[in-house]
């Protein structure tokens, strides 16, 4: 009688090696492990929007961000691995922002490139300096920074000099946004992500002129650019002053709607709530954590679709028990246990 391997059974085998792997590496042995990963073929951005909505209530992809230096793209990703025995199913990185990074700009897209090949979802934030401003910058006083209102509305003012030069900064990023489409790599992109935040100089501007504008003019013109591979997804902080819908774009500028969390460990039931209620039936992602969802969590909010851990919070602040038990969850997708179709010819 031929007998057949199911998908669980092959699931939990990787499972248990991962986590055997990850036994002996924390007691020094040295172990080589197959890459269980199922490279993902050239797709398109509506296949991994309709994955999303097909894994809500039932599973959450894992996912890691990856902060600077641009010169190693992967190194939080990395460190995943080495706890867990298993890559994240998501890999995050960022457009950066400082001169040295700006400069190393490819090497993060070649690492999503990589990512997306080994059968990981690729997720892109940008902490963009200002446009009253050079091209880079520093965090202090170039990405956290303040502007006018009065500068602020001639950023989203059609034809002004900081209308344009904000255009011209979005253009900077046209080129490499580009080769991802032209590879077939759908990205996860965040821009302005933590409108209802004050320490960005693009935040805390509810209402339809404020940060929702500034958002629409951004998907407008890099959508103008043929980048048809952008999913969009749109993001606040759980900060206490809640209101996140007077933020909101609309509708059809917004194909995931996202949260981070820093003033609580994990969301509460009504931040959870309150992100369902703007969401209207899109997926939902918890788009920035500092903590690696655990058992409790991943059993009472099931709608989450991502999650994604900050670069160095993770050992910062989980223990690798914590950051196991999280990549180990039975509704859990880390590399290699979930697939994305390819798209149509």
């Amino acid at each position: 009688m031929r007998h057949t391997t199911t998908a669980l059974q092959r699931r939990v085998a990787q499972r248990f090696g991962a986590v055997l792997a990850a036994v002996l590496t924390f007691l020094g042995v040295v172990v080589a492990v197959s890459p269980q990963a199922q490279a993902f073929p050239r797709s398109s951005r509506q296949n991994v929007i309709n994955y999303l909505n097909s894994i809500t209530g039932r599973n959450v992809v894992s996912g890691q961000h990856n902060k600077e230096p641009a010169n190693n793209p992967g190194q939080y990703t990395q460190q995943v691995k080495d706890i867990t025995g298993q890559y994240p199913g998501l890999w995050g990185g960022d457009l950066m922002f400082r001169p040295e990074d700006v400069a190393n700009r490819q090497r993060v897209v070649d690492q999503a490139k990589t990512e997306w090949a080994n059968g990981s979802l690729v997720a892109l934030t940008w902490h963009v300096c200002t446009p009253t401003g050079g091209s880079t910058c520093q965090f202090e006083g170039g990405v956290k920074t303040q502007i006018s209102q009065a500068q602020f509305t001639q950023v989203v003012t059609d034809g002004t000099a900081l209308n344009n030069a904000w255009k011209r900064r979005l253009d900077e990023a046209v080129p490499y946004l580009r080769q991802l489409k032209d590879a077939g790599v759908p990205v996860l992109f965040r821009p302005l992500h933590e409108m209802n935040e004050a320490w960005n100089w693009w935040g805390n501007r509810p209402g339809p002129e404020g940060g929702a504008k500034l958002y629409r003019i951004t998907h407008d013109h890099l959508v103008s650019k043929g980048l048809d591979n952008l999913i969009w997804v749109w993001n606040v902080q759980d900060n206490p002053t809640a209101n996140w819908a007077s933020y909101y774009p609309g509708a059809q500028y917004v194909d995931v709607v996202s949260l981070d969390v820093w003033y609580k460990g994990l969301p509460s039931s009504g931040d959870y709530q309150q992100i369902q209620n703007v969401a209207g039936g899109k997926p939902i992602a918890l788009a920035e954590t500092g903590k690696v969802p655990n058992a409790a969590f991943l059993n009472s909010q099931t709608r989450w679709s991502y999650f994604m851990v900050w670069s160095e919070q993770l050992r910062g602040n989980n223990t690798p028990a914590e950051v196991q038990a999280g990549y180990f969850h039975p509704r859990t997708l880390n590399q290699g246990e979930f697939t994305i179709p390819g798209a149509a010819p």
